[in-house]
């Protein structure tokens, strides 16, 4: 990592819509849950104690607010007319699982975002980002504008930030975000090298799913880091095996961070001339695979094993937040035991993210990774940076706003529209973000 950088974790707040529709198809939890009543209230509450617990450690932390939903403005555009009610209404009784994709949550999970290229990485010496154009599906192909505008107004100095438009709206340029993007770097700091996975090569001799779709494209990837201005970018294919398996991205089966690589032996295509790509670039690059005779596939993906985290402590060691159910799979807890017994990481904590779990994500989902010099740290929105003034206050903004439980017949009631809408509003003057919502203009 660039000297005096430090790596920003910033947590998706669960929005108010949080339920269970099973939308993604590929995502094995989604589609086992789909009408299981959610739980908004304790879904947000917990992924606000997962950035507590975070930001205990000594790393740091910060939020993006939810998006609008249910997003109005798309059911318009689609021809639906009157009053709100009248437009919930209608959209329920023609076509449910319109109003169940313009009502997902899954903004919370950030890794899908964006991909933020660190200043020391870039030719130009700035942070890039490119919102994610998620073309895959329905529902979250409508979070690019909303996540433009959040991005650049937390990141609006343009001395030190470039920010690029989502990638073209083409299946050829289908963009996933950062769940397909690592960045890893010499533990003595500098520049680092960024690791872009696709899961479709664009080439009819490539391997390739039979199962789910390949969400990420190689022309995606590398025109991103063309536009970052990357100067060390290292290009891999996600295993077809995994993607059938319910790896729908990278960070399913594989997680890095500073100079630490885990990663699945069904990761990727040429996981060998992966590594040692990088290491080309990353001299000191500890690279451990796990194999599938000690963590089958199977038991990775459901514990969602290399979906936790790995983040620098207070000391400067590296330390694991796993989602509970991979603490409770034999294999994975075992695995993970021997990284401690081996010294890999120093700690292992296992955090409560069922709500979340159960629609197909975990710790590393709900954040996205922003590296930051101390200059580009003070130049950032400040309200949107975690600390336990900003957890209490959001919380008791959860306890006041959110419901204690959602079915799916609840997503045409005028009255949650409303709610979400009170929410946010008072949820951008907490932040100091402004106006960034449709409703509010």
């Amino acid at each position: 990592m660039t000297a005096g950088a430090h790596e920003v974790n910033f947590d998706g707040i669960v929005g108010p819509t949080h339920n269970y529709a099973g939308l993604s198809f590929g995502n094995v939890a989604s589609m086992a849950n789909r009408a299981a009543v959610s739980s908004p209230k304790r879904a947000a509450l917990q992924g606000l104690a997962k950035m507590k617990f975070v930001a205990s450690l000594g790393a740091r932390q910060a939020v993006l607010p939810p998006h609008e939903r249910p997003h109005l403005p798309t059911l318009r555009r689609l021809g639906y007319a009157g009053s709100d009610g009248d437009v919930l209404g209608l959209a329920r009784r023609t076509d449910a699982a319109l109003l169940a994709a313009v009502s997902s949550s899954s903004a919370m999970w950030t890794a899908n975002a964006a991909t933020v290229s660190a200043s020391g990485d870039t030719r130009d010496g700035r942070v890039h980002f490119t919102p994610a154009n998620l073309l895959s599906n329905l529902h979250r192909s409508l979070e690019a504008p909303a996540t433009a505008r959040v991005l650049r107004a937390i990141f609006s100095d343009e001395r030190r930030f470039a920010h690029h438009d989502p990638l073209p709206a083409a299946t050829t340029f289908s963009d996933e975000g950062a769940a397909n993007h690592t960045r890893l770097v010499d533990a003595r700091g500098g520049s680092g090298a960024e690791l872009f996975t696709y899961g479709s090569s664009g080439d009819d001799a490539s391997p390739r799913p039979a199962k789910y779709p390949a969400r990420q494209t190689a022309r995606a990837s590398r025109t991103i880091a063309f536009m970052h201005r990357v100067q060390r970018a290292v290009f891999v294919q996600q295993s077809p095996a995994a993607i059938d398996a319910g790896a729908f991205h990278n960070d399913v089966v594989a997680v890095g961070h500073r100079d630490l690589l885990l990663y699945h032996e069904k990761a990727w295509v040429g996981a060998g001339e992966c590594v040692e790509a990088l290491r080309q670039h990353v001299p000191g690059l500890r690279a451990l695979e796990a194999k599938e005779r000690d963590v089958p596939l199977a038991d990775a993906i459901a514990s969602y094993l290399f979906n936790s985290q790995l983040v620098t402590v207070a000391g400067g060691t590296t330390a694991m937040i796993a989602p509970m159910e991979s603490h409770d799979n034999a294999r994975t807890h075992a695995f993970i035991q021997k990284l401690l017994a081996d010294g890999v990481i120093s700690h292992a904590h296992f955090v409560d993210l069922r709500e979340s779990m159960r629609n197909g994500g975990g710790p590393a989902c709900l954040r996205l990774r922003v590296v930051l010099t101390e200059e580009e740290l003070a130049a950032t929105q400040p309200g949107v940076l975690f600390d336990d003034a900003l957890h209490e206050r959001l919380v008791a903004w959860v306890e006041r706003h959110y419901r204690d439980a959602l079915a799916a017949a609840d997503l045409a009631d005028p009255k949650l529209l409303e709610e979400g809408r009170a929410a946010l509003d008072e949820l951008t003057r907490i932040l100091g973000l402004g106006w960034i919502y449709e409703f509010q203009k």
